[in-house]
């Protein structure tokens, strides 16, 4: 997996947009959480793009719960877009579509 990241400031406020890239399972949860929480422990309200995401499993669909339950605790948003179908599938099994802000 591998990750950028773009600083935006739109009229509502600053947003990060974290591109994430590849496949996101065990071996790399603690990767995408290194390249999300501090974004939004910054207060920030992060847009994650997962159009380059190829593979999820479920240790990446609890990074996907816990930066959303994070950025709630820290008064701002995550915004899960763009998510490739493969993935899109793993969150409509997972009935996530209910929880989590997708675009």
């Amino acid at each position: 997996m591998t990750y950028k990241v773009q600083d935006e400031v739109l009229p509502h406020g600053n947003v990060t947009t974290v591109y994430l890239d590849g496949e996101i399972d065990m071996d790399k949860t603690e990767e995408a959480k290194e390249a999300i929480f501090p974004h939004i422990d910054a207060g920030k309200e992060v847009h994650l793009n997962l159009s380059q995401v190829q593979y999820m499993d479920s240790s990446g669909i609890s990074v996907l719960i816990e930066s959303h339950q994070k950025a709630i605790e820290k008064g701002t948003k995550m915004i899960v877009k763009d998510v490739s179908k493969s993935v899109l599938k793993v969150i409509m099994m997972a009935k996530l579509e209910q929880i989590l802000n997708l675009e």
